[in-house]
């Protein structure tokens, strides 16, 4: 058989690879989920932090978008900067996901910051060699890396703000004794 495959049957091979790739994507990020709520709570903010709800919508939209991007860029067979694209992608997927449990699990406000240079390095790169496979899959990558420069910014505040970091005194809820 000789013939190239038919427009119809190129969609449904990127339709069945996105069913692959975008939970996969939300699965992993799921996994780097951690949330001291107590630590958060006790720290100082930068002015422009969001309420903690926001994270849970944001992110999981982001998601979304870098599991289509994967599946744009696995699906692009033949072009060379695929495979280089797809471990940069898995390489910023393992830094994102270490940035969370650096976080909020350690409470390593400084080590999370350099974390966080290097993420947005990493998925700026990703975006840039993603674009050269399929530019809307470096176009979809956009988003996750504005959200990272504002993660930056609200970091280097932390930061700033809380420099004994690991250390912040989380205050004890008052226990009701009842009184005989």
């Amino acid at each position: 058989m000789t013939e190239i495959a038919s427009p119809g049957q190129l969609r449904w091979a990127f339709v069945r690879l996105a069913i692959v790739t975008v939970p996969l994507v939300l699965a992993l990020g799921g996994l780097s989920n951690q949330f001291d709520a107590a630590w958060y709570a006790a720290l100082a903010k930068p002015a422009l932090t969001p309420p903690p709800i926001t994270f849970g919508i944001v992110w999981p939209v982001l998601y979304v978008l870098m599991g289509l991007a994967l599946a744009m860029v696995w699906h692009a067979r033949g072009n060379p900067w695929r495979r280089l694209a797809v471990i940069l992608f898995a390489v910023q997927l393992l830094l994102n996901m270490a940035w969370s449990p650096l976080f909020f699990g350690f409470h390593q406000i400084a080590a999370s910051l350099g974390l966080i240079v290097l993420l947005l390095a990493a998925v700026a790169w990703t975006a840039v060699l993603f674009s050269r496979v399929r530019s809307w899959a470096g176009l979809l990558l956009l988003p996750y890396l504005a959200w990272l420069c504002f993660a930056l910014y609200l970091n280097h505040g932390f930061w700033r703000l809380n420099p004994e970091g690991a250390a912040v005194a989380v205050m004890a809820a008052p226990v009701d004794v009842p009184l005989q």
